[in-house]
């Protein structure tokens, strides 16, 4: 909430560095589209191994584990779950799947927030769903084993207010488009962890929020690389980026840019390592044709040859030209002038 008060969040500077990164955002979610007609075999494979490393660290770097092959099981619903970490497994397990079906048709609430956080504890018999009734603090654990406040959180009074004035602030920022929705999903969660409204579940709930948010602003690629993983492989660095955030929060004066790095990089290591995993199918001989085809077919029936290279993006300029004469040639589209800016037309058979 702090972090969008009174354009707090609008007045934040941006580096060079983080104006490159947004950038380069936007090419790979314009990319993920061509991957996902290309090769719809291997992202099916690629969503259940996520579906499975998301469960898993998400829970693991709460300290929740179970043994080994058993998530697998319990993930793809061969086995029930036999102990209270295996219960909060499968809990992970069925809002994850929720949200990868029904993402488009969720309204963003706290009803949403508070029925995830039931379905979190649904098998373990714990009642979930209720804000926090006394205060917490987020704790860490020092070298010497003693525990030291990190974080002192939202009273549990000034919750309930807190949360429904954070969606209030946040579906408003969005609507105003005044900057990138990736800084405002990234200002949410800090802002989210920092009020912290739940007795326990919050990072969790947290990160299946950024998997909704991103979604819902088209950055799909949690659904085939695990975000979840890569936090928990940079799990030091994660918890270093909250802390620095959430330093001077509940005076407005904190530094949003340290989250702002690390959930921005986040995202560039999971493109990364999804066009890794599937670019080398564009690679392959007459892939990029086809693809300018389907993008074709997606056009208006007038279209211009700048409109079919926003809609393909790292394909080059001749290899669009080569794929539309070799349309024209098949009668499946005409040009309807001359130059660079001519319009083509799509022939109806």
């Amino acid at each position: 909430m702090r972090s969008f008060e009174y354009d707090y969040l609008l007045e934040t500077p941006i580096s060079h560095l983080q104006g490159m990164t947004l950038r380069a955002l936007g090419e790979y979610r314009g990319r993920q589209v061509l991957y996902v007609e290309q090769s719809p075999e291997v992202l099916e494979t690629l969503r259940k191994v996520a579906m499975v490393q998301s469960t898993e660290s998400s829970n693991r770097i709460e300290g929740i584990t179970v043994g080994p092959g058993r998530v697998d099981r319990i993930v793809l619903k061969k086995d029930e779950p036999r102990d209270r970490s295996e219960q909060e497994v499968a809990g992970y397990r069925d809002v994850l799947a929720d949200i990868h079906t029904n993402h488009r048709r969720m309204i963003f609430s706290t009803d949403l927030i508070r029925r995830w956080h039931r379905a979190l504890y649904h098998f373990t018999g714990t009642a979930g769903g209720s804000w926090k009734e006394k205060d917490n603090a987020i704790i860490e654990v020092g070298t010497d084993g003693k525990q030291y406040i990190r974080f002192r959180t939202v009273s549990a009074m000034a919750t309930p207010e807190f949360i429904e004035r954070l969606i209030g602030l946040f579906k408003l920022a969005l609507d105003q488009g005044k900057t990138d929705p990736l800084l405002l999903i990234a200002s949410f969660v800090l802002d989210f962890e920092c009020i912290h409204p739940f007795w326990d579940g919050n990072g969790r709930i947290g990160r299946l929020l950024t998997l909704l948010l991103l979604y819902q602003s088209g950055y799909d690629v949690g659904r085939y690389i695990s975000l979840e993983r890569i936090v928990e492989q940079s799990k030091e660095t994660y918890y270093e980026a909250l802390q620095k955030s959430s330093t001077r929060w509940h005076e407005a004066n904190h530094d949003l840019g340290p989250w702002w790095n690390y959930f921005l990089g986040m995202l560039v290591a999971a493109y990364k390592e999804f066009e890794a995993r599937v670019g080398t199918i564009t690679s392959s001989r007459g892939a990029k044709r086809k693809m300018v085809q389907r993008a074709v077919d997606r056009l208006p029936e007038k279209f211009r040859i700048e409109d079919l290279r926003q809609a393909c993006p790292g394909v080059s300029y001749p290899t669009l030209q080569r794929a539309l004469s070799d349309m024209r040639r098949a009668g499946r589209v005409e040009c309807l002038g001359r130059g660079p800016n001519a319009e083509w037309q799509k022939v109806r058979g």
